[in-house]
């Protein structure tokens, strides 16, 4: 791969034409920070929307650089070397965004851990991943709320040996109980030099790990590396989004995920952009958030989740048409396929028909966009709904169940990349296997995405879903693996089979069927005690939307779930139950059917 990623360095605008040391070395920070401090120092690079409205702070190429190098040399002084592990569990803010290229410029890696998630959570991504510190805040602050980020680590790390140090960052002004490895980061960064000569790092060393849900129930360290990654990502932000120098780039995921990664920080800041950071929520104070902070920054690209869309288009238009959006040039979709009803209000209502709007599909796993509208021809067509065109070296094929490639188009698959791309993830942390088994296996020779798509009769790209026995809620990706076994730790729930079902706003939604030790009068107790469990040890949007209580689950010979049958009762599909020959004792189905009709009455009454 090494040569067309050369000469795309060397040749494009985009990536800055990426900075390398000798011998083909070089350090994420310098690319993101150092270059563009020579050229303009004083350019924005980040501005932090806070969850107070109109709270903005504008953060230039030379304070990031300063809050870097501060913060490197901080880490360092505690023992922080190449190589080590280091969580980041804050909101979003120029701080963790310092925090990430800080160890990104010592050389050691970062692994972002979502500050919604759970102290279960987190220590078990410590522990996974051998962090020898945490960087945090002493809280953080969401739609108008006080999120406890120090109290929940100090729960995560008392069960991690491997954690030296945790540094505490101030986002409000309430004290926090500090502990002996806990010290305090701003008052450390005040005594630190300004200055912190980069690691010379080669290009397939680690940058960061970022976990995420498979089908069975433990999340996986998902590993990229630096030149590769940094260059995909400066790509396709620059070509996706059709980035121009001056624009302002309003990506409003959070950190904690992929697409906080490559398109809030690596990939616009290679390019030189003015970044926006969202810490808030898109209803806070009101729903027009989003749309008044479009017209108070001029945002030109704004590039948001579908979930968001679709709760937004319950609030009606006036909420959208009391701002002005003029500043927009480019609308984008991310995390699931986006629906057509949200894509007709994004485009039409928001983007008042004159903004091009980019559904883009992509994974972790990918490090950024493989799939979307643009680029292309200058004003080739879009289809609303539809991510359409690969970008750049992606060659996606579609593949039928016995591993063949299927050709022409009008045609419905597995989908799968025929080649390898530069921001393709490298390996899952310290379980090789894993990862081969999860992408490789199932069509050697092909990288396999676990969706399928459909291929239109015009060649272009449709994803219809995931695959497998992973759910997208509201964007975040989960294996029902993982509730089941949060729900299985319950004493009076023998057991659980969790399935995804289309949601209104969510886009899937979690349904729990479970199976009593006896039959309790305390069904409703033991539902709210599930949902708490499912909480604290996962997240609170992890928690299912419903639970069904049933004599039994539906079980082949060999005592698996047929979740197939499930899904179908939940989407009242049951007419068309399909092979249930399999089964242990096909009057199971009727059971089930029963049992979630009365539940469905219940409900309506």
């Amino acid at each position: 791969w090494d040569s067309p990623f050369h000469t795309a360095c060397q040749a494009g605008p985009a990536a800055g034409a990426a900075r390398w040391f000798l011998g083909g070395r070089l350090n994420v920070s310098v690319n993101c920070l150092d270059q563009h401090v020579e050229k303009s120092p004083n350019r924005v690079a980040l501005i932090w929307e806070r969850d107070e409205p109109g709270t903005a702070v504008h953060v230039t190429y030379r304070e990031l650089l300063d809050l870097t190098c501060r913060l490197a040399n901080t880490l360092k002084k505690y023992g922080i070397q190449k190589g080590d592990k280091v969580a980041i569990y804050m909101s979003v803010s120029p701080l963790s965004v310092a925090a990430m290229l800080a160890c990104a410029r010592i050389g050691a890696v970062h692994t972002v851990v979502f500050a919604g998630f759970s102290a279960e959570s987190l220590a078990g991504r410590i522990m996974d991943s051998g962090c020898k510190a945490v960087i945090t805040y002493n809280q953080g602050v969401r739609g108008g709320r006080i999120i406890e980020l120090k109290m929940t680590v100090d729960e995560a790390v008392k069960n991690c040996p491997s954690i030296k140090h945790v540094f505490v960052a101030q986002r409000t002004d309430n004290k926090v109980q500090m502990g002996d490895h806990d010290i305090p980061l701003e008052e450390e960064m005040a005594k630190a030099a300004s200055v912190c000569t980069p690691e010379s790092m080669d290009s397939e060393d680690m940058l960061f790990m970022l976990y995420t849900s498979g089908s069975t129930g433990k999340p996986k360290g998902i590993v990229h590396t630096q030149a590769g990654y940094l260059l995909y990502a400066a790509l396709t932000h620059k070509y996706v989004f059709d980035y121009q120098q001056g624009d302002v780039f309003g990506c409003v995921a959070d950190i904690g995920w992929i697409t906080g990664h490559s398109y809030v920080v690596y990939g616009p800041l290679c390019n030189g952009a003015t970044s926006v950071l969202f810490e808030s929520t898109p209803v806070y104070p009101d729903p027009g958030r989003y749309w008044e902070v479009v017209q108070r920054l001029k945002i030109n690209q704004f590039y948001g989740a579908p979930t968001a869309i679709r709760l937004l288009l319950n609030y009606g238009e006036e909420w959208v048409k009391k701002y002005d959006r003029s500043s927009l040039k480019t609308l984008g979709s991310v995390g699931e396929p986006i629906n057509h009803e949200a894509w007709q209000w994004f485009y039409h209502v928001v983007g008042e028909g004159r903004c091009t709007l980019v559904d883009t599909w992509w994974q972790t796993e990918t490090g950024g966009i493989c799939i979307a509208p643009r680029p292309s021809e200058e004003k080739a067509e879009i289809v609303p709904a539809m991510a359409m065109r690969p970008f750049f070296g992606i060659v996606p094929v579609l593949m039928d169940e016995n591993g063949k490639v299927i050709e022409g188009n009008d045609v419905s698959g597995a989908l799968c990349i025929a080649q390898p791309w530069p921001g393709m993830a490298r390996t899952i942390y310290g379980d090789h296997q894993r990862f081969v088994d999860a992408y490789f296996k199932a069509y050697p020779g092909y990288y396999f995405t676990g969706d399928g798509a459909y291929r239109t009769k015009k060649g272009y790209y449709q994803i219809t879903g995931r695959m497998d026995d992973v759910i997208n809620i509201s964007g975040h990706r989960l294996g029902t693996a993982e509730i089941e076994d949060a729900m299985a730790d319950h004493p009076e729930v023998p057991e659980t089979a969790v399935i995804g079902y289309p949601h209104k706003i969510k886009g899937e939604g979690a349904f729990a069927f479970i199976v009593l030790k006896e039959q309790t009068a305390h069904i409703d107790r033991v539902k709210e005690e599930l949902k708490t469990i499912v909480a604290s040890k996962i997240a609170k949007y992890a928690v299912p939307d419903h639970i069904l209580v049933v004599k039994r689950l539906p079980k082949t010979r060999s005592g698996k779930i047929m979740r197939r049958l499930l899904r179908k009762v939940v989407t009242e599909q049951s007419s068309n139950m399909g092979d249930v020959t399999t089964l242990d004792d096909p009057s199971v189905v009727k059971e089930i059917l029963d049992a979630y009709q009365k539940y469905k009455e219940k409900g309506s009454s």
